[in-house]
């Protein structure tokens, strides 16, 4: 049984280290062995099933403005990429505005993109949809999607490799063990994991709005005013939580604002 952990451990040592890359803009290390042709198909068939299923705006001007600010930062992006020597795969943009008040946006490979019109109700103008905009296509560019699936697949991997190793053991221990697996992954690995994700976002969202000329001061703007109108709702500790939390978010952004503004176009 120890050979065969050991092989598994091989494998995926193997694997790791064939899949690392490097997050453009950021730089950090990332760990991802899924392909592009594998998880796109699949998100744009959910994602059309998502549209299939929920009720698009009427508002016309909202969706023209959720659709153009999209558009700018896209081509914003991607022709600072072609200038300087970065490699971009070719996107297939898409934009849609939902009728629902979930204050929420989100994003999938690829590069669908749906904004809910309940964030509207807290970005009140152009530069404040670019923030979320402009996070929403940074998820896709650093490719967080796959990277989250691949971590999935090792938390997966670790807990069958462990069930294995202790299978000789009495099953009240081996629950036990795995109980205490499943938690240490989801606390210790997955949500830290989810938070280094929405923080790497907000880092390339700031650069990629100021980039198409928007001011990237307005993120600041857009979550002090999030954290207002939710100061008396009850949030998890950022800990447990799959987001930074807002103020922790405030003061990132402050940071990163020296940074983001080096990206603005000369005037």
């Amino acid at each position: 049984m120890k050979k065969i952990i050991v092989s598994f451990m091989l494998s995926i040592m193997t694997m790791m280290l064939a899949s690392c890359s490097e997050v453009a803009f950021t730089g950090r290390s990332q760990l991802n062995f899924i392909p592009d042709s594998i998880i796109e198909p699949m998100a744009a068939s959910q994602y059309d099933q998502f549209i299939k299923d929920n009720k698009l705006s009427t508002d016309k001007a909202k969706t023209a403005m959720v659709k153009r600010v999209g558009a700018d930062i896209a081509k914003a992006v991607e022709e600072y990429a072609a200038k300087n020597y970065i490699e971009l795969k070719d996107y297939q943009w898409q934009f849609e505005l939902i009728d629902d008040e979930t204050v929420n946006a989100f994003a999938m490979p690829g590069g669908k993109i749906v904004v809910y019109t309940g964030i509207l109700e807290y970005a009140s103008d152009e530069d404040m949809v670019a923030a979320v905009i402009g996070h929403e296509i940074a998820h896709v560019l650093a490719k967080h999607g796959s990277e989250r699936m691949t971590q999935q697949l090792l938390l997966q991997f670790g807990g069958l490799a462990l069930d294995q190793y202790f299978k000789e053991q009495p099953e009240k221990t081996r629950e036990l063990l795995n109980t205490a697996y499943g938690a240490t992954a989801q606390v210790g690995v997955a949500l830290p994991f989810s938070r280094k994700h929405e923080n790497e976002a907000d880092h390339m969202g700031t650069i990629f709005m100021a980039m198409a000329g928007y001011n990237p001061e307005k993120a600041i703007e857009l979550w002090q005013t999030m954290a207002e109108k939710n100061k008396d709702a009850k949030t998890p500790p950022e800990f447990l939580s799959t987001h930074p939390a807002n103020q922790t978010r405030i003061d990132n952004l402050k940071e990163l604002m020296p940074e983001a503004k080096s990206y603005a176009p000369v005037k």
